[in-house]
């Protein structure tokens, strides 16, 4: 898009005009099977639902008011821990969602010619990232079949470089790789001027968590990321929160607006943490389903892997773009992964119920037919 002639415009920043626009295809999606974006398939405990229909009117006209939103988050934290170490309030930062989590680290902690440090393929947002702050990137490949963390490649990278950031998507999304808490620990050991951010957006799936281990005040370069939208269905409310030492999150604190997160959200996020059994039950009827389908897939011999997480990857006999196209005209969405590295002709499928696995799966059989 350009200016008329006689128009003028101020130059952006350098690294802004290098950059192109991070977007997903997110609309026309309510009225379909959403497999495509890892989100809760069920919707939120009734209790949250509840709670947003008791908002009084004229709370709408008020700037929101946090009291009491940290507390239950480190209440829920603790409570679901078996560690002597608990969760303090000034160690919880809350954001508007994940994604601006990681881009206060960013703000706060990136600086021109500093360095990411991270794993391909993962989460698209970190790279964006660390372009719009002109970071240089270094991206290590998941290696083999079953896509293990390069963990000694990550070592000798931060014994070299010593790298402002490295962000670890655990497990990771969209390959499932799981990294122990304990080699976490290790790595934070070796550069303590490198801010080591864990991504455990889905740790619910596989039970992975650095929290239960961690102690922020001996190992200070660590924050867990952690969210409301995979498992407590809160994602179109956009809420997610960051724990670590007080002065990473003090400093977080700092490059975050003071009313980010909308009354709605504080009020919804409030009651979905008051109903942990929802969570659970729902939590179980993926894991129940997760191994339904692996069982299929193996039985039907068709291309797959399964690691953490609430997806896994498939590769289908046709174009991948032709397959994502005739599901979503039988009312499921799933995610193309042409493109990216090691999982390129693949697709991505977020896992829901078993009976939404199954209508998946007959609809897939369907349309991965080569005709001839």
């Amino acid at each position: 898009m350009e200016l008329e002639p006689y128009l003028e415009l101020p130059d952006p920043r350098e690294a802004v005009e290098q950059m192109q626009i991070y977007s997903a295809p997110l609309e026309g999606r309510r009225e379909l099977l959403r497999l495509d974006f890892n989100e809760n398939t069920v919707g939120p405990s009734p209790l949250v639902a509840e709670a947003i229909k008791n908002i009084p009117a004229n709370n709408i006209s008020i700037y929101p008011e946090y009291h009491g939103l940290k507390e239950a988050i480190a209440n829920n934290l603790n409570s679901r821990m078996k560690s002597s170490t608990k969760i303090e309030q000034l160690q919880i930062g809350v954001f508007n969602g994940v994604d601006a989590a990681i881009h206060a680290i960013f703000h706060a902690y990136g600086n021109i010619r500093d360095r990411l440090l991270t794993t391909t393929p993962t989460f698209g947002y970190y790279n964006p990232c660390a372009q719009m702050q002109g970071m240089e990137t270094i991206a290590f490949p998941y290696e083999g079949r079953e896509f293990r963390f390069p963990y000694e490649r990550i070592t000798d990278a931060l014994h070299k470089y010593k790298p402002k950031l490295l962000l670890i998507c655990n497990p990771n999304n969209p390959t499932g790789t799981r990294l122990k808490a304990e080699k976490i620990i290790s790595l934070s050991k070796i550069s303590p001027k490198t801010l080591i951010v864990i991504d455990e957006l889905y740790e619910a799936f596989t039970g992975d968590s650095l929290l239960p281990l961690v102690d922020f005040n001996k190992t200070p370069n660590l924050l867990v990321l952690r969210s409301l939208s995979k498992t407590s269905g809160l994602a179109g409310l956009r809420i997610g929160f960051a724990i670590g030492h007080t002065i990473v999150i003090n400093r977080l604190n700092r490059v975050t607006g003071p009313y980010d997160i909308n009354s709605f959200a504080v009020t919804a996020a409030l009651a979905a943490l008051q109903d942990q059994a929802y969570v659970d039950k729902y939590v179980s009827e993926v894991l129940q389903a997760k191994e339904w389908i692996e069982g299929q897939l193996l039985s039907q011999k068709i291309r797959h892997h399964i690691g953490g997480g609430n997806y896994f990857l498939i590769w289908p006999k046709r174009n991948t773009k032709d397959i994502t196209t005739a599901m979503k005209s039988q009312g499921i969405l799933v995610r193309s992964m042409n493109g990216k590295a090691l999982i390129d002709k693949s697709i991505r499928v977020s896992i829901g119920t078993t009976d939404q696995m199954k209508r998946f799966l007959h609809t897939f059989n369907e349309v991965d037919k080569i005709v001839t």
